[in-house]
């Protein structure tokens, strides 16, 4: 009974500003959001120019500027109620959104968090209108100067809901998100020139472009915008239409930030789409990895609900199964086209003698001790392998190896090689039975400990590159290569600054090739940014850096000679752990006499 007095006496309407407050904890959680909704303001008003300025991961300081239609004094006031909007009437409208701001929730939703200044000015006005609330109540309106368009400043972020201020991440970590979104809205819309700024220094500029391509190079890296095929698809009966660009076979990165699904322009989340595109690259990539794409999804604006989600990230489809099925049947068309084309480039290239005598084999065959064959060598018109100082490989002692050092190293040298079975297995006798060996794991196990000793060398040997990798990294990832940049350096990598957000590579470690070094950069990036806040160690570091390493080691469309698997074996056994893989999965397997006979009803 006291709970149901205390809840009756305590019930009242919310005020305005109290209810727009708890408005802004849905649609603006961080200062990403802020300039995502303001963004989206901009492209409905009909910019083709979009300015973007924050300090301080956008916590102190947003400006979003464009040169749209404008407001007039009226309708500025009355922007800045809520659930006041120009795209919708009733309704039905919802069912049929064209637009990217529909609520009418965002303008109110900031002004109530921070101090908002909003100038605006449209065709027909001699002066536009400046209106400046503090924490949702109105200070001053006033006429202005200004072109036609607009311009809305966020200064203090949350001053006012400090509980909310204090789950902000840190100024690097806002700035990225910044960044990144204000990326996407790039990409999405190349017709409209856009400029990121930070603290009055330029982050990125590009000119409205014709070409998606241009648009990805500029903002992004003119490596990615290389790696990228043109995907073009029409289903004239369902009004689907997909375009954009995606990676070619085997281009694959650790996350998915680079694999962007805009539906009718608008940047979403969809697993729908996301599996549809991971599924087309099924036995084209590596498992565990995922295509960079920026993929421009077209659907009747009926066939989709984008108001499922407070910040408009997801969207939600009104037959999945058919986009999913539309989706990956173009992508997978756009893989096999390619395929087709670089197979025909590679027949026209060689002579036929050629091709039928050619014979695929390792580069570097496997030697004692610790042989580290690789699959191919690196260019030999950009890289010169330049040592710093011998690294001593000296024979690991038998008595390592786990877990029964005296057997292997009794047996070392009576096994005998039978054959190679299927490129991917090798048949050995011992004198205590028949040993299968797995050779792409034995090769794994055999470079990451071989990678690993040259981490705790004392020195490192190097190749210098001719001609030095530029490498541009968005915010946050540059952040975390800066953090460990004399780690790197220490360990066979010459990496500099070049730039904001861009690096130099001047050289590589010797066990790593120049066609993989940017990324498994990229690869360590990611890692690296998993495990902030955990207590690592160098040693952790370098142990899954090991990992990554490894991923272009044997594969059965390598040839493997005989001597090369023996040799493999060798080495495998001087392994401190020779049984396992670095993921744990056996190396090789014995079965005993012993056990053939009983298997085959044999007495003793």
């Amino acid at each position: 009974m006291w709970f149901q007095e205390a809840t009756m006496s305590s019930i009242r309407i919310l005020s305005d500003q109290v209810a727009n407050q708890i408005a802004a904890g849905e649609v603006i959680e961080r200062p990403v959001a802020v300039v995502k909704e303001l963004v989206e303001n901009c492209i409905d008003s009909g910019a083709t120019r979009i300015e973007v300025e924050f300090r301080n991961g956008g916590k102190s300081y947003i400006r979003i500027e464009d040169n749209g239609k404008g407001m007039s004094p009226d309708e500025a006031l009355i922007a800045l109620e809520r659930h006041a909007t120009s795209k919708i009437r009733e309704a039905d409208d919802l069912k049929k959104i064209s637009s990217f701001g529909f609520r009418g929730e965002a303008l109110p939703s900031i002004a109530s968090v921070s101090r908002f200044t909003l100038r605006t000015r449209t065709e027909g006005w001699a002066h536009g209108t400046e209106i400046v609330i503090n924490g949702g109540k109105l200070i001053d309106k006033k006429d202005c100067g200004m072109p036609v368009g607009t311009v809305i400043e966020v200064a203090h972020l949350f001053n006012s809901v400090p509980a909310r201020r204090k789950f902000l991440k840190t100024d690097p970590t806002e700035t990225a998100h910044i960044t990144y979104t204000t990326r996407l809205f790039a990409v999405a819309h190349p017709n409209i020139a856009f400029r990121l700024l930070e603290n009055q220094r330029t982050i990125f500029q590009s000119p409205a472009c014709e070409q998606l391509k241009d648009r990805i190079a500029e903002i992004w890296n003119r490596q990615l915008a290389q790696d990228l095929i043109p995907v073009n698809a029409v289903d004239e009966s369902k009004g689907y239409k997909l375009s954009g660009l995606t990676a070619k076979p085997g281009v694959g990165r650790s996350t998915r930030r680079e694999l962007v699904t805009l539906v009718n322009r608008r940047p979403v989340d969809n697993r729908a789409l996301g599996f549809a595109v991971l599924d087309a690259y099924h036995g084209r990539i590596q498992k565990g990895r995922y295509p960079p794409a920026f993929l421009f999804f077209e659907i009747s604006p009926q066939e989709i609900d984008v108001n499922v989600h407070p910040g408009k990230r997801e969207i939600r489809f009104l037959d999945e199964g058919s986009v999913r099925r539309f989706v990956l049947g173009a992508i997978s068309q756009a893989l096999t086209e390619t395929n087709k084309e670089s197979l025909a480039s590679k027949i026209s290239a060689k002579p036929e003698s050629a091709i039928k005598g050619a014979t695929p084999a390792l580069s570097h065959p496997v030697t004692e001790p610790i042989p580290v064959p690789a699959i191919s060598p690196p260019a030999p018109a950009k890289v010169t392998t330049v040592k710093k100082e011998p690294i001593p490989h000296p024979k690991p002692s038998l008595e390592r190896a786990a877990p029964a050092p005296e057997t292997i190293a009794k047996e070392q040298s009576h096994w005998r090689l039978i054959t190679l079975l299927k490129k991917r297995y090798a048949l050995f006798q011992t004198p205590n039975g028949l040993v299968m060996l797995h050779l792409r794991r034995a090769h794994q196990r055999v470079r990451f400990e071989h990678i690993r000793k040259t981490f705790k060398s004392e020195s490192t040997t190097s190749q210098n590159l001719l001609i030095p990798n530029l490498m541009e990294l968005e915010p946050l990832a540059a952040d975390a290569l800066k953090k460990h940049l004399n780690l790197l350096n220490s360990n066979g990598f010459v990496i500099e600054e070049f730039g904001r957000h861009l690096y130099r590579i001047e050289a590589i470690p010797s066990w790593l090739e120049l066609k993989h070094a940017e990324n498994f950069l990229c690869d360590l990036i990611d890692l690296v940014r998993q495990r902030e806040g955990s207590r690592q160690t160098d040693t952790m570091i370098w142990d899954a850096v090991a990992k990554i390493s490894i991923k272009e080691s044997y594969q059965r469309q390598d040839h493997l000679s005989e001597e090369a698997a023996e040799a493999l074996a060798r080495s495998l056994l001087t392994c401190e752990t020779p049984h396992t893989s670095p993921d744990g999965k056996p190396t090789f397997n014995e079965i005993s006499w012993n056990e053939w006979e009983r298997r085959m009803g044999v007495r003793s």
